[in-house]
C-alpha cells in the first residue's frame, strides 16, 4: 500500500483538504503538520519511484514544475530559504514526491546553530504534535496565499 498514492485517490475523489492545485506532472498539497508555515508537498501523479526512471521530458517537467512550486511557496510564506527532499524510502511507498520547508530565520530556536539546520533537527514529536495542525481558516488561508502564487508563476513560464 502506498501512503501518497492513498493521498492522491482523495485529491481524486474530492475528500483531500490539503489539496491546492494540480500541474502536468503532480499535485500540489499543504503538509499537515506546520511547523514550518508552508510547509508544502508536490506529489508525483504516478506510483514511480525514482526520477532516473522517468522519461526526460517528463523528468525535465517534474523538476521545472516542482521549482516552480518551490518559489510559490517562498513568495507565499516570506522563506528566507527553501529545503527541498526527495527520500522516497520512508512511508510514502517509495512514491515520488518533493517535501519543499521554507525556512525563516529562528525557526529552530534551542534545536540548531543559532535556530539554523536542517529540518530533521527538529523533534519528530513537536514536528507532528497536534499544536503544528493548521486548523480549516488556517488551512484555507494558507491554500488561497499558495493558489495566488502558483497561478501567478504558471502565467509567467512556459510549461
Amino acid at each position: 500500500m502506498c501512503f501518497v498514492c492513498d493521498r492522491i485517490e482523495a485529491i481524486r475523489n474530492g475528500t483531500n483538504p490539503f489539496f491546492v492545485k494540480e500541474m502536468k506532472t503532480g499535485y500540489v498539497v499543504i503538509g499537515d503538520y506546520q511547523h514550518f508555515k508552508g510547509y508544502t508537498l508536490f506529489l508525483y501523479k504516478n506510483h514511480e519511484t525514482e526520477l532516473f526512471y522517468l522519461e526526460e521530458k517528463e523528468r525535465a517537467l517534474f523538476l521545472k514544475e516542482m521549482s516552480i512550486v518551490a518559489e510559490a511557496v517562498s513568495n507565499a510564506f516570506g522563506a528566507r530559504k527553501m529545503n527541498y527532499e526527495l527520500l522516497g524510502n520512508g512511508d510514502g511507498g517509495n512514491h515520488l514526491h518533493w517535501h519543499l520547508f521554507p525556512r525563516s530565520d529562528g525557526d529552530l530556536d534551542g534545536y540548531g546553530n543559532n535556530g539554523r539546520g536542517p529540518a530533521w533537527w527538529y523533534p519528530r514529536e513537536k514536528m507532528y504534535a497536534d499544536f503544528n495542525r493548521p486548523n480549516e481558516i488556517e488551512l484555507n488561508n494558507m491554500k488561497t496565499v499558495l493558489l495566488k502564487e502558483l497561478n501567478s508563476l504558471i502565467n509567467s513560464y512556459e510549461i
